[in-house]
């Protein structure tokens, strides 16, 4: 970061804070995470603190490191959760306006920007393998190589590589049906089934990704958004009490003829998935055999042809679903009782309607950006409006990152260092394949950057990843934050003890051995073949690196920030030396099985003491008359707000049930 003082509001990054506070930016880097951490550690762990603030603090933060953060902060993953906190902002709550007598009827608004940006996410995810025009993906063959070419593959994706042949491919069909067609007829649908249908099978499909390809952010993320497609009945279905038989209400014909209705729309749905899985894929079964035939049914041009048609229709499909969601929560503020009430419903309504309809029209720009679509049917004012708040990343593009998957295996960079220039001794990193024998890592939910970025340029070219110059610069040079990237165990690290003189970087092809045809290979996770030199041989003394640093943009033009000796960077100071030695992947494991027991000893604690003390409720219900139970299911029904629902909710309650005009 370049040492010059802006002004407090023209900072793009609290980093540049640093001379304000006597910090170095790497100081004020480690602090920004530090804070971070222990804000969304306090949300998790206390209910108060999940607000609308707290979030916007999080955003903040993250959105701080992601404008210094260069390419290692350049993944979809990285805009996904930008986007989803500028969205837990709308969702949560208030804090400074939270009222116990407060109705939240916009919550379906805020909480519906959910559903789109799931939406956005899985279609165009799945729309981005076929509109690049990947022969893998059009010949069905890209499931069996994405197992070994993902980023991290795992020791089930060895196994899953073993499967035959017909089931791989279906696999594939499954995939594609299930981020294209499936998201189109569901996520939508006025029909509740429908909805679940495609929540779980996103929930499957996400679980997949997880088990074959480690849990990154990407899918944890996933699998959050999902719950956009769930409604409160899904969760408190067997928490009411239940009726005796004959109290049930009966429907009425007209309410037999709509549920006959909806049950015939919802198999027309499932024989329409159906159809597309046999038409569009010629799904044949050979019964002789006993396996199944795939084979794609359309070209690329007829499914861009496709994409001109659905681009437009998922647009006005969203519209009227949001507005939908919008005139639902306007009438429910309206029916509120009470003057004050309605008219400060109606305001929070406004407001939020206001901001969701703002975010909904910025994210058409990126929406419409992926392969095969075009953005000129936008409005110029929308598009006027996204670029003028681009950089806050408010919104993004998702599947525009998507990469042709090879078919020749997985190119794999490996860094050789030598003391002598003669004898040369690999550095292999914890996170992706090297030593053929090594068991596939397991790392998730940690997402290790350099390996990522590593795994890009190996598919990319040094040409493309001008920072790969500077890495081999700070290894020769034994800088230990960067060996700490390689290998925080010095004794997996051949030079820990001297940085190597000379330092070079071949490309290999790995693929997954396969014990019928890999006889020799019996005990060997992978097997390689050397393709080329990635990057010469060089050391410091090197003219070439000084001219490969100098083109890359690599070289010092700022002398080095220092901070002062101050009691915040003295505790950022002793918690970096406690924590330097441990992995990422150790680190964020520990925090979750933390938060996992905290969560256990916590619900052992309520059932202890549920089971001591009975609870008022059921005492209040037995001095009740038989006839009674029914009664209050049918009120409590009634007066179940349409948001989330919680602790809040059942406070409203308690305090309508103690004023004057409910005894009354």
């Amino acid at each position: 970061m370049p040492k010059v003082q802006r002004p407090l509001l023209e900072q793009e990054s609290l980093l540049g804070l640093g001379p304000f506070l006597g910090l170095a930016p790497q100081q004020v880097l480690e602090l920004t995470c530090l804070v971070g951490v222990a804000l969304a550690l306090c949300a998790v762990l206390l209910e108060p603190l999940r607000d609308s603030l707290i979030y916007f603090l999080l955003r903040l933060l993250y959105l701080s490191l992601y404008n210094v953060g260069g390419d290692f902060l350049r993944s979809e993953w990285d805009v996904l959760l930008l986007e989803a906190g500028l969205l837990a902002v709308l969702v949560a709550p208030l804090g400074l306006l939270r009222r116990r007598s407060s109705y939240r009827y916009h919550d379906p608004v805020s909480f519906w920007l959910t559903r789109w940006l799931f939406f956005r996410l899985t279609f165009s995810t799945g729309v981005s393998k076929l509109a690049s025009g990947d022969p893998a993906w059009y010949d069905l063959s890209a499931l069996s190589h994405h197992l070994e070419n993902q980023m991290n593959p795992t020791p089930l994706a060895w196994y899953g590589h073993q499967l035959p042949d017909w089931l791989l491919r279906f696999g594939a069909v499954v995939v594609l049906q299930s981020e294209i067609i499936v998201p189109l007829v569901t996520f939508f649908a006025p029909i509740r089934r429908l909805r679940l249908f495609g929540f779980y099978v996103q929930l499957f499909l996400q679980l997949y990704y997880i088990l074959t390809g480690n849990c990154s952010l990407l899918n944890l993320l996933s699998i959050t958004l999902s719950f956009s497609l769930l409604d409160e009945e899904h969760f408190n279905s067997n928490t009411g009490p239940k009726k005796k038989k004959g109290q049930e209400k009966k429907p009425g014909s007209c309410g037999q003829m709509v549920s006959y209705l909806m049950l015939l729309v919802e198999l027309a749905v499932y024989l329409f998935i159906l159809y597309c899985f046999i038409t569009l894929f010629k799904l044949q079964i050979n019964w002789e055999e006993k396996t199944l035939s795939s084979k794609t049914n359309f070209t690329q041009k007829e499914f861009h042809a496709f994409l001109e048609v659905f681009q437009e229709l998922t647009i006005w499909i969203g519209v009227l679903s949001f507005t939908w969601e919008v005139v639902s929560a306007m009438l429910n503020c309206v029916c509120t009782r009470g003057i004050v009430s309605k008219l400060w419903s109606l305001i929070q309504w406004a407001l939020i309607t206001a901001a969701a309809a703002a975010v909904f029209a910025l994210s058409v720009v990126p929406y419409t950006s992926m392969a095969g679509m075009s953005a000129s049917k936008v409005l110029p004012a929308v598009q006027d409006m996204y670029s003028a708040v681009e950089r806050y990343q408010l919104v993004g593009a998702y599947g525009i990152q998507h990469r042709m998957i090879s078919t020749k295996g997985r190119p794999e960079i490996i860094l050789e260092g030598s003391y002598d220039g003669l004898t040369w001794t690999e550095m292999n990193p914890m996170y992706k394949p090297g030593n053929v024998n090594a068991v596939p890592p397991i790392v998730g939910p940690h997402q290790p950057r350099l390996e990522w970025l590593m795994w890009q340029a190996a598919q990319g070219g040094d040409d493309t990843s001008p920072w790969f110059t500077g890495l081999l610069q700070r290894l020769l040079q034994g800088k230990p934050e960067v060996v700490g990237l390689l290998q925080v165990d010095k004794a997996q690290y051949p030079f820990s003890q001297k940085p190597p003189v000379f330092i070079k970087a071949k490309l290999y092809n790995y693929h997954f051995t396969d014990p019928t045809k890999d006889k020799t290979h019996l005990q060997a996770w992978w097997r390689r073949q050397y393709k080329r030199e990635f990057f010469p041989i060089v050391n410091l003394d090197d003219p070439t690196l000084e001219k490969l640093l100098e083109k890359a943009g690599l070289k010092e033009k700022f002398p080095a920030q220092t901070g002062s000796d101050t009691p915040v960077s003295q505790a950022v100071s002793l918690i970096r030396d406690h924590v330097k030695g441990l992995s990422g992947s150790l680190l964020l494991s520990t925090l979750l099985a933390t938060l996992a027991g905290i969560f256990l000893i916590k619900a052992v604690f309520s059932w202890f003491l549920g089971g001591r003390k009975p609870r008022p409720a059921s005492a209040d219900h037995k001095t009740r008359k038989p006839k009674e139970p029914s009664e209050t299911a049918e009120k409590s029904q009634a007066a179940a707000p349409s948001n989330r629902g919680g602790k809040k909710d059942s406070n409203e309650k308690k305090d309508s049930d103690k004023s004057p005009r409910k005894r009354k």
